[in-house]
C-alpha cells in the first residue's frame, strides 16, 4: 500500500508538469487524532494516531467546457488501523453538455441535502465511515448521470452499475463497536449482489424563496444491517454487513427569507422487512457583525425524527441539535461550527466542533473535536463511550 501510494503520488505530480493544458490541483494532508480516554476493547491502539491523505485533482475541458474530463484519486494511510488505509477513485468521469442536456459517465460523487447536522437525503454515494464518524466522507460511485435543464427545473436520471461497500474501522482502530465487522463475508438481498444496477431520479428547482429537491431511489440500501455470526458471553463478537434492497422517496427544501434559512430533509423508505419515514428540519438565523465586529454568527436548531422511534438502529431517531456557525470574514476564511446533540429518548448528549482557517495561500488548518458527554447504555453511540477525540489536520494545497 505504501509503495503504491508513493508511486501514484509521484506519477500525479510528474503528470502535473507534463500534462499540457490540464488543470492540476489537490491537497496533501497530515492528520493527527488523540483520544481523551484509553480504549474500551482489547486490541485497540492506545496511542494517538496519524494519517496521510493525498487527493490530487486533474481536470481538462474542451469546447468552452462542453466536454470535460476529471480524475480525482484518493489515498489514505493510517498509522494504527490497516482497515483505514484506502485507495479510492472519488472522480473519474467524462462530462458532455449539449444544449439542455448534460451527460456524465464514470466514477463520481453527488451531494443532496440542505440540513446542517445530518444529510438524510444524500443517498447515491456510499459512506467512507473509516474516514470520519460523522458520515460526511463518501466513496466514488460508478454512474451514468443524464440531466435535462429546463425552465421547470433540472431533471436528473441516474443508472448506478456496481455497489460500493461501506468502510469500517478495523480491530486496532478506535471509534468502533465491541464487535468486529467482517467485510469478507458481506451478504446481499439482491441476487446480483454488488453487481446490481440501481436507479434514481431527481428534480430540483428554485421557486421564489424556495430551493426544492425531490428524488426516487430504487436499489441496494447504502446502510447495512450488521448480523452477528459469533458471540461471546451472549454479546456479538463478530458481525457481517447485510445490504437489503430498498425503494425510497425523499424531499429537501430550503427557504431563504432575510437572515433566516429554514431547512427540511425527509424520506420514506420501504424494504422487505420494514417501512418507515424520517426527517431532519430546523433553521439557521444569522446575526451579522456581532458586537460591532465583522464576525457573523449563525444560530442553528434542528430536530431529528424517525417513525421507528427508539427501535431505529441509527444515531438520530428523536434528537435535537443546537449550535452556532461563526464566520470571521477575514482573509484566512476562518470559520467554526459548534453544536450540541441531545437524544430525546434517553438524554444522551454529544458535542461536536469544527474549526478551519487558511494559513497563507497554500495551507489550511482544521480542528475537529467530538466529546461524548453522557451516553445511556441504550444509545446507539454507547459502544463509542471511550472515544471522545481531538483531531488536527494540516493540508498543503497545490
Amino acid at each position: 500500500m505504501k509503495v503504491r501510494f508513493l508511486l501514484l503520488s509521484v506519477a500525479a505530480l510528474v503528470g502535473s508538469n507534463l500534462a499540457h493544458g490540464m488543470e492540476v490541483s489537490g491537497h496533501l494532508t497530515l492528520e493527527g487524532r488523540a483520544f481523551e480516554d484509553g480504549p474500551a476493547y482489547a486490541g485497540q491502539d492506545n496511542r494517538a494516531t496519524g494519517a496521510v491523505i493525498f487527493e490530487p485533482e486533474l481536470y481538462q475541458s474542451w469546447g468552452n467546457g462542453d466536454l470535460a474530463f476529471e480524475f480525482t484519486p484518493y489515498f489514505r494511510e493510517d498509522s494504527a488501523d490497516p482497515e483505514r488505509d484506502l485507495f479510492d477513485v472519488r472522480e473519474l468521469s467524462l462530462l458532455w453538455i449539449s444544449g439542455n442536456w448534460e451527460t456524465k459517465i464514470g466514477y463520481s460523487k453527488v451531494f443532496w441535502g440542505v440540513a446542517e447536522s445530518q444529510h438524510l437525503v444524500d443517498t447515491i454515494n456510499q459512506t467512507d465511515l473509516a474516514a470520519n464518524p460523522d458520515g460526511e466522507d463518501k466513496l466514488g460511485q460508478p454512474m451514468v448521470q443524464i440531466v435535462y435543464v429546463s425552465d421547470f427545473g433540472d431533471f436528473s436520471f441516474f443508472a448506478l452499475p456496481g455497489f460500493r461497500e461501506r468502510t469500517f474501522p478495523g480491530r486496532q482502530g478506535r471509534l468502533r463497536a465491541s464487535s468486529h465487522v467482517d467485510t469478507s463475508r458481506t451478504r446481499y438481498e439482491s441476487l446480483g449482489e454488488d453487481e446490481r444496477v440501481d436507479f434514481a431520479l431527481r428534480w430540483k428547482h428554485y421557486i421564489g424563496d424556495f430551493d426544492l429537491g425531490l428524488h426516487y431511489f430504487s436499489g441496494t440500501n447504502r446502510d447495512p444491517i450488521l448480523i452477528p455470526i459469533e458471540r461471546i458471553g451472549g454479546l456479538p463478537r463478530r458481525v457481517i454487513p447485510y445490504y437489503e434492497l430498498m425503494d425510497q422517496v425523499g424531499l429537501d427544501v430550503q427557504m431563504t427569507k432575510g437572515a433566516w434559512l429554514w431547512k427540511l430533509e425527509a424520506i420514506a423508505r420501504e424494504t422487505s422487512r420494514d417501512r418507515y419515514s424520517a426527517m431532519v428540519g430546523g433553521f439557521e438565523y444569522t446575526l451579522y457583525g456581532i458586537m460591532d465586529s465583522v464576525v457573523d454568527l449563525g444560530l442553528l436548531a434542528e430536530v431529528h425524527l424517525d417513525s421507528r422511534g427508539e427501535a431505529a438502529p441509527v444515531v438520530f431517531n428523536r434528537d435535537l441539535f443546537l449550535g452556532g456557525r461563526f464566520a470571521w470574514n477575514d482573509e484566512a476564511d476562518t470559520s467554526m461550527v459548534a453544536g450540541l446533540f441531545i437524544d430525546g429518548n434517553n438524554g444522551s448528549s454529544m458535542v461536536r466542533l469544527e474549526f478551519e482557517r487558511r494559513i497563507g495561500d497554500s495551507y489550511k488548518l482544521e480542528i475537529e473535536l467530538q466529546k461524548l458527554a453522557s451516553l445511556d447504555e441504550a444509545d446507539v453511540l454507547y459502544p463509542l463511550r471511550e472515544d471522545s477525540y481531538l483531531q488536527v489536520s494540516l493540508s498543503r494545497y497545490f
